[in-house]
């Protein structure tokens, strides 16, 4: 799978960029290159947004990529979700049901629930996943893995500031040259709120240079620290990007 959004829909983390090693694969051109390994790739363009591209082809059985659009809500999953059938309950689902739509669902609910916050949706989930939804609706994004990142999602910038999402390695480095990392496990990133921990939301995310399997330094990767938000807040340190609470109003943060 593969989604590239524009800077105006998701700001790629500043800690992201090697800006010394940039990717030169445009955007059109990156389209053409994912078709080139995907023959029967299925691409929609997003307008000013972006673009998403999925394929089923080459897939693990036990891991399938998935992908459907629901009133506006586009939603590409890599994974197999366990507690499927308690989650169709919990949503409200019919029994034919499968992972993408209970993903769609459950940021239906994050997103017009003011208490139905992230974190809690996403600790309801067991399983192995990856998964990125643009709402066309608002314009925004909401990406995660869970807690073990069991299934490979990296991230990273293009030269044009583009945010770059793909479980394809190879994919992300054409586009992104060195400024990728894998997607931290257990976390969740969305337009307005930036990244966070779903498994630790009251800790703060600290940025860790990634070097990858030929020992080049790339992109950071986020891993959570000791220190929580309160206190970080006491010492007047200010993160490295935005992120939100687990307020009762946490819709208007997605």
């Amino acid at each position: 799978m593969l989604a590239v959004f524009n800077k105006e829909v998701a700001k790629c983390p500043e800690e992201l960029k090697n800006a010394d090693f940039l990717g030169n694969l445009k955007k059109d051109d990156l389209i053409q290159h994912f078709s080139s390994i995907y023959p029967d790739a299925l691409s929609v363009n997003l307008g000013l947004s972006g673009f998403i591209a999925f394929s089923s082809d080459k897939q693990n059985p036990l891991l399938p990529r998935l992908f459907a659009v629901v009133d506006d809500i586009y939603c590409l999953f890599h994974g197999h979700i366990e507690n499927i059938a308690s989650l169709k309950q919990l949503y409200g689902l019919t029994k034919t049901a499968n992972e993408v739509s209970i993903i769609i669902e459950a940021y239906r609910a994050m997103r017009d629930r003011s208490s139905n916050p992230a974190d809690h949706a996403l600790r309801n989930i067991d399983g192995k996943f990856a998964f990125v939804i643009y709402d066309s609706s608002t314009k925004r994004t909401f990406v995660s893995v869970d807690n073990e990142g069991s299934v490979p999602l990296f991230w990273g910038t293009d030269s044009e500031d583009h945010l770059v999402l793909s479980d394809i390695a190879e994919i992300i480095q054409k586009a992104c040259g060195r400024s990728f990392a894998p997607f931290p496990k257990g976390c969740y990133f969305t337009s307005s709120g930036g990244l966070k921990s779903y498994e630790h939301p009251l800790k703060v995310l600290k940025a860790v240079p990634w070097i990858d399997s030929s020992g080049e330094t790339c992109g950071s990767t986020f891993e959570v620290t000791q220190e929580t938000k309160k206190e970080n807040k006491q010492l007047g340190i200010k993160g490295g990007m935005p992120r939100v609470g687990s307020d009762a109003d946490w819709s208007t943060k997605i």
